[in-house]
């Protein structure tokens, strides 16, 4: 890995952070421009925290973010039916979310995604983490299940979201296996 993966004051380093979102996940400006207010009000969670990924020359390549989990956050209201209906809402206590996991395009299958989120899963003291994916096949989905993530709910629908996704989660440690990210 041509990376440092270490703690990153996502505050302070939002833009940079939110560029690397952009181009990996193809947000507009707009996009972008919502999603900065969000980043700085979750890092001021209690417990919220974030790893990046930076070259020798100091550009960051690649984030996580993510905190424990609290019922009364936006996210859990909105998944916490189809948790419910599956009879598996129980993994929405005692969880550690993981908010934001990207890679810049440039940078991926090198294991830097694999490392920010067990390096972040790692420093949890919550038994559990859970996540949301576009529900699709995906390098990311099958990044997240050879870590032990599971399906809990699919075809979940956020407001405003294109696209339905899925919500994983997985017992804590992290399971530790080979292979590109």
């Amino acid at each position: 890995m041509d990376v440092e993966i270490g703690p990153l004051d996502l505050s302070a380093h939002v833009d940079e952070a939110l560029a690397v979102q952009a181009v990996a996940f193809g947000l507009s400006a707009d996009e972008v421009a919502v999603r900065r207010q969000i980043v700085q009000r979750h890092m001021n969670h209690p417990g919220a925290r974030a790893f990046g990924a930076t070259t020798a020359d100091g550009r960051l390549v690649g984030f996580v973010y993510g905190m424990p989990n609290d019922r009364a956050h936006w996210w859990s209201t909105v998944v916490e039916p189809y948790l419910r209906a599956r009879g598996l809402d129980h993994w929405l206590d005692d969880a550690f979310v993981i908010t934001e996991l990207h890679v810049h395009p440039d940078h991926q299958n090198r294991g830097i995604g694999r490392t920010l989120i067990t390096t972040i899963t790692d420093t949890a003291t919550e038994p559990r983490s859970i996540l949301s994916a576009i529900d699709t096949e995906s390098p990311a989905r099958a990044l997240y299940r050879s870590l032990g993530y599971e399906d809990l709910a699919r075809h979940v629908l956020f407001p405003s979201a294109p696209r339905p996704y899925a919500v994983m989660g997985a017992p804590l440690p992290l399971r530790r296996a080979p292979g590109p990210s």
